[in-house]
């Protein structure tokens, strides 16, 4: 399917690395010009160049911080100056499952470590958006899609549900107050997903468990398996990415202020 992308200009937070960094791979794959944004200067070059591999499109790393008004702004605004344009954005940027200090009881949690969750997460993402709906909406055409994440569907975590819930609000009431304007806005939920994380944090679990990585795996999807979903499977960034790119086509022109779950059916709640 032709998504009819090519010669579109993408801001990506959150695009050094993870989902970020797969969805800005893919929109490169589809002729789109991407600025990839995140606080490392030199992990954002690097997937500068892994980008830029098989494409042969504008990839544009930026340094700047969502936790940042002043850094958000001079970041869109740089990207719009070095890409000619920002007709779609994808806020990706965050610690995933929250920062450790606040991912505890109410009683042991970390309040200023839960504001920053909060302050990168959901006003980082707010910040871009205000930052670009401008151009957006002068244009008449434009793509939002927030990564959000399964914590949002899931009581317990403190800090990655409620910005969760937080990010679709905000994804919901852009979407009402801007559609008019011909400007989407959609939110993604990723469940357990493989990125270059993964391995890490499996291996350490394993450990723990005196089993192989390999086998933590097969047990964590096993059919029935509580940690699991119904495609008995990690899902891969690649797949997000796939999603999320369709949501940046007009492909896509009649969703808009929607949740779309992309865990592979992790648990059997029904979510509508």
């Amino acid at each position: 399917m032709d998504l009819n992308l090519k010669g579109k200009k993408a801001f990506v937070a959150g695009g050094s690395r993870g989902m970020g960094k797969a969805i800005a791979k893919v929109l490169a794959e589809e002729g789109v010009d991407v600025a990839i944004a995140a606080r490392d200067i030199e992990r954002l070059e690097n997937a500068a160049n892994d980008i830029r591999k098989n494409t042969n499109t504008k990839v544009v790393p930026i340094s700047f911080d969502t936790g940042d008004k002043e850094s958000v702004d001079s970041a869109i605004k740089n990207a719009h100056s070095e890409l000619g344009g920002i007709d779609i954005l994808i806020n990706s940027a965050a610690i995933p499952n929250g920062s450790p200090a606040a991912v505890r009881p109410i009683d042991s949690l970390d309040e200023n470590a839960l504001i920053g969750d909060f302050n990168i997460k959901y006003v980082g993402a707010l910040r871009c958006a205000r930052a670009v709906l401008p151009y957006m909406q002068q244009q008449g055409w434009g793509k939002i899609v927030n990564i959000s994440g399964i914590n949002a569907r899931k009581a317990g975590n403190l800090t990655g549900g409620a910005r969760n819930v937080a990010l679709m609000h905000l994804t919901r009431s852009l979407a009402m107050q801007f559609g008019r304007f011909g400007i989407n806005v959609n939110c993604i939920y990723p469940g357990a997903t493989r990125t270059e994380r993964t391995p890490e944090v499996m291996l350490k679990r394993a450990k723990t468990l005196g089993i192989s990585a390999e086998e933590l795996e097969k047990q964590d999807f096993a059919p029935d398996s509580p940690l699991g979903n119904f495609i008995c499977r990690l899902v891969d960034a690649k797949e997000v990415a796939d999603v999320a790119v369709f949501l940046c086509s007009d492909k896509s022109s009649s969703i808009s202020g929607e949740a779309i779950a992309t865990d592979g059916g992790a648990g059997s709640f029904i979510s509508y």
